[in-house]
């Protein structure tokens, strides 16, 4: 007899009159806001404007949330396509089915175009919302406890999983991923805090730090579960791609600190000096605060140059 386990919920769906609340997509939505407000925080502290990533985010979440679902429903096209059905569901992304490579790489592209049009460089806006992201994952999972789905292998152990009999599934005690994933998750974001703080990282590393992190712990979170997948050599697909992305953020740590040592000194035109500057705290801080006065007095001599210039041809008028 099992004395302990985390049970289900016994539906994923809080009836508010004719408005149905859905447990997965109220976690995504508190993970959005998290992330946009701890990245703000971050970024104010870098040298950024109040409001910024929140804008920037206005552009990422959407293809964010699209590239997540075409992953899925790419990489999982039989549940969708197959004999017997319904291509329509592909689009119910209440049910559950986002993959984050898919939702990284089009939000990064969302990412880019928001940046642009706000004149920041995109790397220091990623390593600004790296930690936040982690944070998003973290809480996005619990949208799999809502949707009973992504467990793993059978356990006894205490915090093993209860699943109830459904579509698909089987009534038993199952290692609760989603749950390995959201802790994991968490110690990511406080690895890149620390990492960040510590070796002051900078030009997108903070950020490849999280893709490389997120990547260990979802090889072996994958290795664990027991839902269909496609396999190449053995391996579920999803583990090939987090070894790949492992590799490819690995080689853009040390690749990015060799060609951009160091970190960004201005990250938002006319934003000032980043907050830890102040007074000149830190090394790194007294530097950046003198570059900012030093833009400021370039700036202060442009203008009192041309105003000297415009008195000139007035008396020359």
């Amino acid at each position: 007899m099992d004395l302990a386990y985390i049970p289900s919920p016994s539906t994923g769906v809080l009836e508010l009159g004719p408005v149905p609340l859905r447990g997965y997509a109220f976690c995504i939505i508190i993970g959005v806001f998290v992330a946009v407000w701890y990245g703000n925080k971050r970024w104010i502290a870098r040298g950024g404007k109040a409001g910024t990533v929140a804008d920037i985010a206005v552009w990422a979440v959407p293809f964010g949330l699209v590239g997540g679902r075409l992953y899925h429903v790419i990489t999982d096209y039989q549940l969708y396509f197959s004999e017997g059905e319904n291509w329509v569901d592909a689009f119910k992304i209440w049910e559950g089915g986002l993959g984050i490579w898919g939702a990284v790489a089009l939000g990064a592209v969302g990412a880019w175009i928001g940046a642009r049009r706000r004149g920041v460089p995109l790397p220091a806006y990623a390593d600004a919302i790296a930690p936040g992201i982690a944070l998003a994952q973290a809480i996005g999972r619990w949208g799999n406890w809502f949707n009973q789905e992504l467990y793993g292998k059978p356990t006894d152990l205490p915090w093993a999983l209860e699943i109830s009999e459904g579509v698909n599934r089987e009534a038993g005690l199952y290692h609760p991923t989603f749950l390995y994933e959201s802790l994991w998750c968490v110690g990511v974001a406080l690895l890149v805090v620390w990492a960040d703080r510590r070796f002051t990282l900078g030009h997108g590393r903070a950020f490849a730090l999280y893709v490389a992190a997120y990547c260990v712990g979802r090889a072996w979170i994958e290795y664990m579960r027991i839902d269909d997948a496609h396999h190449i050599l053995g391996l579920r697909l999803n583990v090939w791609t987090a070894l790949l992305v492992f590799l490819l953020a690995v080689t853009y740590i040390v690749v990015s600190a060799r060609v951009r040592p160091g970190r960004e000194k201005v990250v938002e035109p006319g934003a000032g000096a980043p907050a830890g500057d102040a007074g000149g705290a830190t090394a790194e801080g007294g530097e950046d605060a003198e570059d900012a006065k030093d833009a400021e007095a370039v700036g202060d001599g442009t203008a009192a140059g041309g105003s000297g210039d415009a008195a000139r041809q007035k008396q020359k008028s």
